[in-house]
Protein backbone atom coordinates (compact mmCIF):
# COMPACT_ATOMS: atom_id res chain seq x y z
CA UNK A 1 0.00 0.00 0.00
CA UNK A 2 1.19 3.57 -0.69
CA UNK A 3 1.99 5.50 2.48
CA UNK A 4 4.22 8.26 3.89
CA UNK A 5 7.18 6.59 5.60
CA UNK A 6 8.77 9.89 6.62
CA UNK A 7 5.93 11.26 8.74
CA UNK A 8 5.04 13.76 6.01
CA UNK A 9 1.79 14.37 4.16
CA UNK A 10 2.70 12.83 0.76
CA UNK A 11 2.81 9.20 -0.29
CA UNK A 12 6.42 8.23 -0.98
CA UNK A 13 6.77 4.48 -0.32
CA UNK A 14 4.99 1.11 -0.19
CA UNK A 15 4.31 -1.24 2.69
CA UNK A 16 2.35 -4.43 3.35
CA UNK A 17 -0.92 -3.73 5.16
CA UNK A 18 -3.66 -6.03 6.47
CA UNK A 19 -6.82 -6.50 4.42
CA UNK A 20 -9.95 -5.56 6.35
CA UNK A 21 -12.11 -8.64 7.17
CA UNK A 22 -15.18 -6.83 5.83
CA UNK A 23 -13.77 -4.59 3.07
CA UNK A 24 -15.59 -2.03 0.94
CA UNK A 25 -15.14 -1.72 -2.81
CA UNK A 26 -14.22 1.09 -5.23
CA UNK A 27 -16.71 3.94 -5.17
CA UNK A 28 -17.80 3.23 -1.61
CA UNK A 29 -17.15 5.31 1.51
CA UNK A 30 -14.08 4.08 3.38
CA UNK A 31 -12.14 4.81 6.56
CA UNK A 32 -8.37 5.19 6.90
CA UNK A 33 -6.18 5.40 10.00
CA UNK A 34 -5.10 8.81 8.65
CA UNK A 35 -4.84 10.26 5.12
CA UNK A 36 -1.42 8.78 4.27
CA UNK A 37 -1.27 5.78 6.61
CA UNK A 38 -1.67 3.05 3.98
CA UNK A 39 -4.10 1.27 6.32
CA UNK A 40 -7.82 1.38 5.46
CA UNK A 41 -10.89 -0.81 4.98
CA UNK A 42 -10.85 -0.90 1.16
CA UNK A 43 -10.59 -4.26 -0.61
CA UNK A 44 -7.31 -5.45 -2.13
CA UNK A 45 -5.98 -3.51 -5.13
CA UNK A 46 -7.65 -0.28 -3.98
CA UNK A 47 -7.10 2.48 -1.42
CA UNK A 48 -9.02 5.11 0.52
CA UNK A 49 -8.67 8.36 -1.47
CA UNK A 50 -9.32 12.03 -0.59
CA UNK A 51 -9.42 11.17 3.09
CA UNK A 52 -10.85 13.93 5.31
CA UNK A 53 -8.25 14.80 7.95
CA UNK A 54 -10.94 15.22 10.62
CA UNK A 55 -13.23 12.25 9.97
CA UNK A 56 -10.65 9.95 8.26
CA UNK A 57 -13.35 9.09 5.71
CA UNK A 58 -12.80 8.97 1.96
CA UNK A 59 -13.78 7.04 -1.17
CA UNK A 60 -12.21 3.76 -2.30
CA UNK A 61 -10.35 4.06 -5.59
CA UNK A 62 -9.02 1.06 -7.51
CA UNK A 63 -5.37 0.67 -8.49
CA UNK A 64 -4.46 0.44 -12.17
CA UNK A 65 -3.91 -3.13 -13.35
CA UNK A 66 -1.16 -4.47 -15.60
CA UNK A 67 2.45 -5.61 -15.56
CA UNK A 68 4.00 -2.15 -15.97
CA UNK A 69 3.04 1.53 -16.19
CA UNK A 70 2.99 1.52 -19.99
CA UNK A 71 0.17 -1.02 -20.28
CA UNK A 72 -1.76 -0.12 -17.09
CA UNK A 73 -5.53 -0.36 -17.52
CA UNK A 74 -8.71 0.59 -15.65
CA UNK A 75 -12.42 -0.17 -15.82
CA UNK A 76 -14.41 1.72 -18.52
CA UNK A 77 -14.95 5.37 -17.55
CA UNK A 78 -11.69 5.56 -15.60
CA UNK A 79 -8.13 6.46 -16.60
CA UNK A 80 -4.87 5.36 -15.01
CA UNK A 81 -3.19 8.33 -13.35
CA UNK A 82 0.33 8.06 -11.94
CA UNK A 83 1.44 10.53 -9.26
CA UNK A 84 3.72 10.76 -6.25
CA UNK A 85 6.82 9.80 -8.19
CA UNK A 86 5.11 6.61 -9.38
CA UNK A 87 3.89 5.54 -5.91
CA UNK A 88 0.23 6.35 -6.61
CA UNK A 89 -1.16 4.42 -9.57
CA UNK A 90 -4.90 5.07 -9.42
CA UNK A 91 -7.94 4.62 -11.63
CA UNK A 92 -9.58 8.04 -11.41
CA UNK A 93 -12.95 8.90 -12.98
CA UNK A 94 -12.91 10.36 -16.49
CA UNK A 95 -14.77 13.67 -16.83
CA UNK A 96 -15.78 16.58 -19.06
CA UNK A 97 -13.88 19.84 -18.36
CA UNK A 98 -16.68 21.93 -19.88
CA UNK A 99 -19.32 20.32 -17.66
CA UNK A 100 -17.05 19.89 -14.61
CA UNK A 101 -19.07 16.77 -13.83
CA UNK A 102 -16.89 15.27 -11.12
CA UNK A 103 -18.46 14.07 -7.86
CA UNK A 104 -18.41 16.32 -4.82
CA UNK A 105 -15.94 19.21 -4.98
CA UNK A 106 -13.43 17.48 -7.26
CA UNK A 107 -11.99 19.25 -10.30
CA UNK A 108 -11.91 18.00 -13.89
CA UNK A 109 -8.33 18.51 -15.10
CA UNK A 110 -6.13 17.07 -17.88
CA UNK A 111 -4.13 13.90 -17.40
CA UNK A 112 -2.30 12.69 -20.47
CA UNK A 113 -4.70 12.67 -23.42
CA UNK A 114 -7.88 12.64 -21.31
CA UNK A 115 -9.40 14.48 -18.35
CA UNK A 116 -9.77 13.00 -14.86
CA UNK A 117 -11.30 14.03 -11.52
CA UNK A 118 -8.84 15.32 -8.93
CA UNK A 119 -8.91 16.87 -5.49
CA UNK A 120 -9.47 20.65 -5.41
CA UNK A 121 -6.32 22.12 -3.85
CA UNK A 122 -7.12 25.78 -4.58
CA UNK A 123 -8.02 26.73 -1.01
CA UNK A 124 -8.87 30.42 -0.73
CA UNK A 125 -7.24 31.24 -4.09
CA UNK A 126 -7.51 29.78 -7.59
CA UNK A 127 -9.67 32.41 -9.30
CA UNK A 128 -9.01 33.83 -12.79
CA UNK A 129 -5.57 35.44 -12.93
CA UNK A 130 -4.45 34.06 -9.56
CA UNK A 131 -0.93 32.59 -9.48
CA UNK A 132 -0.76 28.78 -9.34
CA UNK A 133 1.85 26.03 -9.23
CA UNK A 134 -0.14 22.83 -9.69
CA UNK A 135 -2.78 21.51 -12.10
CA UNK A 136 -5.37 21.31 -9.30
CA UNK A 137 -4.62 24.70 -7.74
CA UNK A 138 -7.41 26.56 -9.60
CA UNK A 139 -11.16 26.67 -8.98
CA UNK A 140 -13.55 24.38 -10.82
CA UNK A 141 -13.64 25.20 -14.53
CA UNK A 142 -10.19 26.82 -14.52
CA UNK A 143 -6.71 25.46 -15.13
CA UNK A 144 -3.15 26.55 -14.36
CA UNK A 145 -1.50 27.79 -17.60
CA UNK A 146 1.91 29.27 -18.36
CA UNK A 147 2.08 33.04 -17.73
CA UNK A 148 2.22 34.12 -21.38
CA UNK A 149 -1.37 32.87 -21.86
CA UNK A 150 -2.88 34.99 -19.07
CA UNK A 151 -2.83 38.78 -19.20
CA UNK A 152 -0.80 40.35 -16.39
CA UNK A 153 0.41 37.03 -14.99
CA UNK A 154 3.64 37.56 -13.06
CA UNK A 155 4.01 34.03 -11.69
CA UNK A 156 5.13 30.63 -13.00
CA UNK A 157 1.50 30.01 -13.92
CA UNK A 158 -1.93 31.61 -13.56
CA UNK A 159 -5.52 30.33 -13.55
CA UNK A 160 -7.67 30.69 -16.65
CA UNK A 161 -10.99 29.05 -17.65
CA UNK A 162 -11.78 26.24 -20.04
CA UNK A 163 -14.05 27.28 -22.91
CA UNK A 164 -16.22 25.74 -25.61
CA UNK A 165 -14.76 26.27 -29.09
CA UNK A 166 -18.20 25.77 -30.66
CA UNK A 167 -19.77 28.72 -28.79
CA UNK A 168 -19.31 32.50 -28.93
CA UNK A 169 -16.11 33.78 -27.33
CA UNK A 170 -16.56 34.32 -23.61
CA UNK A 171 -13.05 34.64 -22.16
CA UNK A 172 -12.25 37.07 -19.31
CA UNK A 173 -9.05 38.49 -20.84
CA UNK A 174 -9.41 41.21 -23.47
CA UNK A 175 -6.76 39.61 -25.70
CA UNK A 176 -7.65 35.99 -24.95
CA UNK A 177 -9.14 33.55 -27.42
CA UNK A 178 -10.67 30.11 -26.95
CA UNK A 179 -7.68 28.00 -27.98
CA UNK A 180 -8.52 24.37 -28.89
CA UNK A 181 -7.08 21.97 -26.32
CA UNK A 182 -6.26 19.34 -28.94
CA UNK A 183 -4.77 19.65 -32.38
CA UNK A 184 -7.37 19.24 -35.10
CA UNK A 185 -8.00 15.63 -35.99
CA UNK A 186 -6.63 14.04 -32.80
CA UNK A 187 -9.41 14.97 -30.37
CA UNK A 188 -10.62 11.98 -28.33
CA UNK A 189 -14.36 11.31 -28.75
CA UNK A 190 -16.39 13.68 -26.60
CA UNK A 191 -13.64 16.28 -26.31
CA UNK A 192 -13.90 17.89 -29.76
CA UNK A 193 -15.08 21.29 -28.40
CA UNK A 194 -12.71 21.61 -25.41
CA UNK A 195 -10.69 24.82 -25.39
CA UNK A 196 -8.81 26.99 -22.92
CA UNK A 197 -8.89 30.78 -22.66
CA UNK A 198 -5.43 32.08 -23.54
CA UNK A 199 -3.52 34.84 -25.31
CA UNK A 200 -2.57 33.39 -28.75
CA UNK A 201 1.15 32.78 -29.11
Amino acid sequence: MPWADDGGSSWNAYKCAPVDPDPVGPGEVCVSEHPVSGVDNCEKASMCWEVDGETNEGICIAFCMGTNQEDATCEPGFDCTINGGGVLILCLPRCDPLAQDCPGDDLCIPSGEKFICALDASGEAGFYGDPCEYANACKSGLYCLNPEYVEGCQAAGCCTPFCDTSKPLNCPGATQECIPWYEEGIEPPGYEDVGICGVPQ
